[in-house]
């Protein structure tokens, strides 16, 4: 596992604000009504998947649910092809099929958000599976809710990975929250990582709002499923700062619940944590800032000038070819 230097940090606290502008800036196009449909901002959760992904080959994979965006701009996605998604328009990812719960990108071994609450979780067991029947060492990090870990389909999966030594990482991004429903009031056990046991799998229990901790674990449970191809389940503790979707007003939580949180923030920490290892200092974030914000306009005004769908788009990629 290879520890955080300064070049790392960068790259990571760069894919971190990245994240958050990106999706700050999505908000205020919905608002405006270039995006329609569903919204799922990751707001608040950056640190659970930049310092996974941070371990990732060329050979391993990714899937996850309707809160998609991040994972594609951290796997290397240009921000204008999922901005454009979002809006519709020909020249994103998917060609304006896919909205902002199904970005994909075959080229960054990025197998989709997928809509179903636990939909994507047997995927995540079939990509690993594939990878290693034909002879790779990759791994598969699949992503889901807390709300999911409730789903039959999560126990079954977690029982054929064991049984078939599937090297699947299984990371509930537990932010605290299924929909609007706190996760004490609908799992019997919140410690989600515990459900391991069952199926004779490692479970961790990682903080999601701290990237050195975030990165420290994952390195670990990476490389030891590539070695043994053994699956794991992670209980990443992270929270949302906005709604489940932008038309959630989240009025389920209580002011102080969210202060809590904020003051988390997992931006600003590892922000603090560079500072002290004398990486950074206010003029270079300023500058970081800068060089995201004019990246993330940059996406806006390509998605805003880019074509619509032509008309026979409507019936091509229904079926293979």
């Amino acid at each position: 596992m290879k520890p955080i230097n300064k070049e790392s940090a960068w790259k990571m606290l760069e894919q971190m604000v990245l994240c958050r502008r990106f999706e700050e800036a999505t908000i205020k196009a919905y608002q405006q009504k270039f995006i329609t449909g569903f919204l799922h901002t990751y707001i608040g959760q950056e640190a659970c998947a930049v310092g996974a992904m941070a371990h990732m080959t060329d050979e391993d994979s990714f899937v996850t649910s309707y809160r998609c965006h991040a994972q594609g701009l951290i796997a290397g996605m240009t921000p204008r092809s999922i901005m454009a998604e979002l809006y519709g328009k020909i020249t994103g990812c998917v060609r304006g099929k896919g909205g902002s719960m199904h970005v994909f990108s075959k080229q960054h071994k990025h197998l989709g958000g997928h809509g179903i609450v636990g939909g994507q979780i047997p995927i995540g067991a079939g990509a690993a599976f594939a990878n290693r029947y034909q002879g790779g060492n990759g791994i598969n990090l699949c992503y889901f809710g807390d709300g999911a870990s409730m789903q039959g389909v999560f126990h079954e999966c977690m029982n054929l990975a064991s049984l078939w030594n599937i090297p699947v990482i299984y990371i509930c991004e537990n932010n605290m929250y299924g929909m609007g429903t706190r996760n004490d009031r609908a799992l019997s056990n919140t410690e989600v990582q515990e459900f391991a046991a069952a199926y004779k799998v490692n479970g961790y229990k990682v903080d999601g709002m701290d990237l050195v901790a975030s990165h420290e674990a994952f390195g670990k449970i990476i490389e030891e499923a590539r070695r043994t191809s053994r699956p794991a389940l992670v209980n990443v503790i992270t929270y949302r700062y906005k709604g489940h979707s932008v038309s959630d007003a989240a009025n389920y939580r209580t002011a102080e619940e969210l202060q809590c949180w904020v003051e988390k923030d997992p931006i600003g920490r590892f922000f603090q944590h560079m500072q002290k290892q004398g990486w950074i200092d206010d003029d270079g974030y300023k500058a970081l800032e800068k060089k995201v914000k004019d990246i993330v306009t940059d996406s806006v005004q390509f998605a805003e000038e880019s074509p619509w769908p032509p008309m026979d788009e409507l019936a091509k990629h229904t079926y293979a070819d």
